[in-house]
């Protein structure tokens, strides 16, 4: 195996870790609220403490990442990911709960900014677009944590066991990995973030992937409640499973639909799926007719992050790992502030019409993205 085949490979393997670690926190968010009674407004103010401990990481992310290869940071917040996770599962009260999560969603940031930064170097290795497969591989990852979830919520195995097997498998698996990701990628210029007005480059690109991963988050955490309470399915993880299916396989492809439509049109496209994807599932609230809706909302997920991301490491002003940090920020502002709002939706109009949200941020991305691609436009021709 060459040195490039190598690096993609181990670093494919750290994205398909932090999707199994987010998939299995979020498909047993459901098992979460019936363990300790919350309402929908008490979960959204428990899920609200990830989006606060979440944004207190970016001095830190920031730092990490200019001072350090990237492969580092992703080592150690892989392993205090996994310890949040395990505190998760052994939680016996809300506020030992909510100080677990907090440190799982602050290791997570850290995570998500270190490979992906990685991944810019990785790709330049490269001549193809190779983006769209390692997040399809974060899909993937998410696949198989909701599958076993699912398989063994069907054998009535604790939480508590759950959560401290994967979390043993990801420090096992991060730290055999490590050494064969890419070193040496530390940028030696544009790391530092200049104060004054804003850079449109990199709001436009903020406010996609905010109202893009709105969307995501919120079907992360509230499609398994939905199909719990809305649709009346039982075996809950099955509109999760489904959604994180169609995304996996859709972001397998997001590389070539990216070359063959252009991302202007993918960007569109991917909308479009979205917004329909929801109005069928909030019109028709039966089994088959949201099953269809999720996987059109999995499939219009699929490309909109990967092609924010490489899109961030194309900045003339700012090295990868500062712009990604950025950008990160507002995707995770609205990839964890989603769930705490649906769930004060939820609370005052009722989970079915609070969904109405995720096709109005979908909606939200057609006018966004054509704001960026003018100006960038704009810039190229100065």
């Amino acid at each position: 195996m060459s040195d490039r085949s190598r690096h993609r490979f181990f670093l494919s393997v750290y994205f398909f870790l932090s999707g199994v670690c987010f998939s299995t926190w979020a498909s047993r968010i459901p098992s979460i609220k019936t363990q300790f009674g919350y309402s929908d407004a008490e979960l959204g103010t428990v899920l609200l403490a990830m989006p606060l401990s979440s944004l207190a990481g970016l001095p830190l992310s920031s730092w990490l990442v200019s001072r350090y290869d990237s492969r580092v940071p992703a080592l150690y917040s892989f392993i205090s990911l996994a310890l949040g996770l395990l505190l998760i599962g052994l939680a016996p009260t809300t506020l030992t709960l909510v100080l677990a999560v907090c440190l799982f969603s602050f290791s997570l940031r850290i995570a998500n900014i270190a490979v992906n930064t990685q991944s810019v170097s990785v790709q330049r290795l490269f001549d193809r677009k190779i983006t769209g497969t390692l997040h399809g591989l974060w899909s993937t990852g998410g696949i198989v944590g909701v599958g076993i979830c699912t398989w063994l919520v069907a054998w009535n195995v604790s939480m508590g066991v759950h959560l401290a097997m994967v979390a043993l498998l990801v420090i096992a698996v991060a730290a055999y990995s490590y050494p064969h990701l890419l070193a040496g990628d530390r940028a030696t210029s544009g790391n530092k973030f200049k104060l004054g007005r804003p850079d449109p480059y990199i709001v436009y690109l903020g406010l996609i992937v905010f109202f893009a991963l709105v969307c995501e988050g919120g079907m992360f955490d509230w499609s398994g409640v939905f199909f719990r309470e809305v649709v009346g399915e039982d075996l809950f993880t099955l509109g999760y499973l489904i959604f994180m299916v169609c995304m996996a396989v859709s972001r397998f492809t997001s590389d070539w639909l990216m070359e063959q439509l252009g991302m202007p049109r993918t960007f569109v496209l991917s909308a479009l799926l979205v917004m329909a994807g929801i109005g069928l599932a909030v019109g028709w609230p039966f089994f088959w007719p949201c099953i269809i809706g999720f996987c059109f909302v999995g499939v219009g997920t699929a490309a909109v992050i990967p092609m924010v991301f490489l899109l961030a490491g194309q900045s003339k002003k700012y090295a990868p790992g500062i712009v990604i940090s950025i950008i990160s920020t507002y995707g995770i502002a609205g990839m964890l502030l989603a769930p705490p709002l649906i769930g004060y939706l939820a609370q005052a109009i009722g989970l079915r019409y609070a969904f109405i949200a995720f096709g109005l941020a979908g909606m939200v991305v057609i006018p966004l993205s054509h704001l960026f691609f003018r100006y960038r436009q704009q810039e190229a021709g100065r």
